[in-house]
C-alpha cells in the first residue's frame, strides 16, 4: 500500500475510534459531564469543520507515528534519507532486517506505549492545569492509547 494511503487510513481510524469511544453508550455521557460539554448538537457547518480539523491533526500524528513503529526508519535516518548514497552495509542490513517487526501486532505494541507513556501524560498535564477530573484524564487519555494502538498497527502492517 502507498505511504500516503496508509497514513490517510491511519488518520481516519482515529475518527472511527472517536465515534465509538465518545458515543453516549460508551464514554460520551461521562466525558460530556466531566468536560462541561453540553448535549446540544452543533450546526452542520461547525461539525464539518471540527471533523476536518480532527482529521488533519490525526494525519500529523500518523506522520510521526511511522517513525515510532517502524524500526527501519532509524537506519534510513542514519544515512540521511538518500538510499542512493548509502554504503553497501546499509543495503546488506536492509536485506537482512528490512521487514523485521513489520506486523500489526508489533505496531500496536509501539502505539500502545506511545499512547500510554506520551499521549496520556500530555492529556494529564493539561487536565491538571485545566482543573479537570481524573475521570476526564482517563477517558481522553484512554482514547489516545486505543487510537495510537490502532494507528501504529495499521502503519506497521501496511507501510
Amino acid at each position: 500500500m502507498h505511504t500516503l494511503s496508509v497514513l490517510l487510513l491511519s488518520a481516519f481510524s482515529s475518527l472511527l475510534v472517536g465515534f465509538i469511544w465518545y458515543n453516549p453508550k460508551v464514554f460520551g455521557t461521562i466525558w460530556m459531564k466531566e468536560s462541561g460539554v453540553s448535549e446540544e448538537k452543533p450546526n452542520t457547518a461547525t461539525m464539518v469543520k471540527t471533523m476536518l480539523a480532527a482529521y488533519i491533526y490525526a494525519f500529523l500524528i500518523s506522520f510521526v507515528m511511522q517513525f515510532l513503529v517502524i524500526h527501519q526508519s532509524g537506519a534510513l535516518g542514519m544515512i540521511g534519507g538518500d538510499v542512493s548514497k548509502a554504503l553497501p552495509s546499509y543495503n546488506a542490513f536492509m536485506a537482512d532486517y528490512g521487514t523485521a517487526f513489520r506486523t500489526f501486532k508489533h505496531g500496536a505494541l509501539h502505539g500502545f506505549m506511545t499512547g500510554l507513556f506520551f499521549c496520556l501524560p500530555v492529556i494529564g498535564v493539561g487536565a491538571l492545569f485545566e482543573r479537570r477530573s481524573f475521570k476526564y484524564t482517563l477517558i481522553a487519555g484512554g482514547y489516545w492509547v486505543v487510537t495510537c494502538m490502532l494507528m501504529g498497527g495499521i502503519i506497521c502492517q501496511w507501510m
